[in-house]
């Protein structure tokens, strides 16, 4: 069947089409947070992983970049489901996609609702070495609560996955944000690692590919796009 889906560059603003920001509530008044040390991560990761045996292979749930830049060595990737959190953009970025003076937005799991995306079952021999990368890149700032999820696989199997899940109580939580502030932000928001109209533009075009479409995001998107 052909996809009846509205092309993703009908979806999304191009970041060339909105100025500076102008809408009251953005750019919001962050409280600086410092990075965490390497040894508050490596005490964050122990105690995520203090179950882990260091030989079993384990899973990872990923609802958002992970899903198109695992940046881990994976035995397998699934199709999967957790409920419980539903996926949005709910966490500021202040430096991979966007700036202290203009935020990004990047996506986050909060409560509530369910969450489709990808398993990836990792080599428990040689996963510690990943697992110290992943948590840099996903704990750098302590926003997210690393949570071992019950996830439904494609297949029917039943595994719990790593997941990271949003702390509400950090400062860069934003809670619901309205459209303005979101299409704001997708117009002008960039960052190390580039532009948040990119990475909300590959991550809803990975889940349509992996045959998971996220309706609630692509009608976010649409709803932005609309307010031109």
């Amino acid at each position: 069947m052909k996809d009846e889906t509205p092309e993703l560059e009908s979806l999304v603003p191009s970041p060339a089409s909105v100025p500076a920001p102008g809408c009251a509530e953005y750019p919001p008044k962050l409280v600086d947070s410092p990075l965490l040390t390497d040894e508050e991560l490596a005490v964050s990761r122990e105690h995520a992983l203090r179950h882990w045996d260091r030989k079993s292979d384990l899973w990872l749930f990923g609802y958002g970049s992970l899903i198109w830049n695992p940046g881990l060595p994976t035995v397998e990737a699934v199709r999967s489901k957790v409920h419980g959190y539903h996926r949005g953009l709910y966490l500021w970025s202040r430096v991979n996609r966007g700036t202290p003076e203009q935020p990004g937005l990047v996506l986050a799991l909060d409560r509530g609702g369910s969450c489709t995306g990808i398993a990836f079952r990792l080599d428990g021999e040689g996963a510690q070495e990943h697992l110290e990368v992943l948590w840099r890149r996903e704990m750098a700032m302590a926003s997210y609560r690393p949570a071992w999820l019950p996830c439904t696989l494609a297949d029917g199997r039943r595994v719990a996955a790593l997941a990271f899940v949003m702390r509400r109580d950090a400062t860069s939580y934003t809670g619901k944000l309205a459209d303005p502030v979101v299409r704001t932000v997708l117009g002008c928001a960039s960052g190390r690692y580039g532009t948040t109209f990119d990475y909300v533009s590959r991550t809803v075009e990975a889940l349509r590919e992996s045959g998971m479409p996220d309706r609630a995001l692509e009608a976010l998107l649409r709803r932005c796009k609309s307010q031109e």
